[in-house]
């Protein structure tokens, strides 16, 4: 798995699995001793898996989970065990599962919510808004993204867009395109890194950590720039929202934000994107 957050999703659905059958100790432990009491009676492990997603299923029938988490716990048990070599019959186990709806209630933001968002007093906010809701890139896609990795694009002289390299070397390898706005917004960011003392170059990682960058412009020189990973991003974007007024504690009986913090501008992307010229100039 490339993502971290990807990763840390699945290690969270394995060890709430893990321990509802009474499996001790931390992941890994339990991981091991799964994967061996599993290879040692089949049967042993088919029961265990079946009397958790049984426990979980009446769960979402309380409503307490949507069938959407309910599956989410079957790809990360079932990840696990094909790794482990577990043969586990899971057509029996997934056969009465029915299937979730493929939307979601959740909305993208609107315009003004973007800008009162991109106002949130941190220099890398307005950068990463802008190069998600118009290049329509995952959160993911910051643990790759280096300054080589985007490229303007002018015509007659005038910066027209950027073009962006997403997970570059990668075998899901794919580019995208950037507005004007959002690579300018990102090199601003790298001058004025550049201008704290950090070196820049083709392989700087886009987004860093502001630790040693808090100091007055031209005061201290930055030796070891530390990347800022998909899962502090992620807390970052958070912060913001909830800063900003645009994120509230959830009524009772609520399960969802208004728009999500991260994939709300690759839905805004998407959604952009279908509209005609027309329909798009009348919003």
């Amino acid at each position: 798995m490339k993502s971290s957050i990807t990763k840390l999703k699945y290690q969270k659905r394995l060890s709430s699995f893990f321990e509802y059958i009474g499996l001790p100790e931390i992941i890994e432990e339990q991981a091991r001793l799964f994967a061996q009491m599993g290879s040692q009676d089949r049967n042993w492990a088919f029961n265990n898996i079946l009397k958790f997603i049984k426990h979980e299923s009446e769960r979402v029938n309380r409503k307490e989970i949507r069938l959407g988490t309910l599956r989410n716990y079957v790809k990360s048990i079932k990840l696990f065990s094909e790794m482990a070599d577990l043969q586990i019959s899971w057509k029996k186990i997934t056969k009465g599962l029915s299937k979730e709806k493929r939307y979601a209630y959740d909305r993208v933001p609107s315009i003004d919510e973007i800008i009162k968002i991109m106002e949130y007093p941190d220099r890398r906010i307005k950068a990463i808004v802008l190069t998600m809701a118009s290049g329509g890139i995952r959160l993911g896609a910051w643990d790759y993204l280096k300054w080589d990795n985007i490229v303007p694009i002018e015509k007659d002289g005038e910066l027209v867009a950027a073009k962006i390299i997403v997970y570059y070397g990668e075998e899901d390898e794919y580019f995208s395109f950037i507005t004007p706005e959002a690579y300018r917004a990102l090199e601003n960011w790298m001058k004025y890194r550049e201008e704290s003392g950090e070196k820049i170059t083709k392989e700087s990682w886009v987004m860093r950590d502001l630790r040693d960058v808090s100091k007055p412009r031209g005061i201290g020189l930055v030796t070891k720039p530390q990347k800022l990973a998909a899962l502090g991003l992620k807390t970052l974007m958070e912060r913001a929202i909830r800063a900003q007024g645009l994120r509230k504690k959830l009524e009772d009986g609520k399960r969802r934000h208004p728009f999500q913090a991260n994939h709300s501008y690759r839905k805004w992307f998407k959604t952009r994107c279908e509209q005609t010229p027309e329909t798009r100039s009348h919003r």
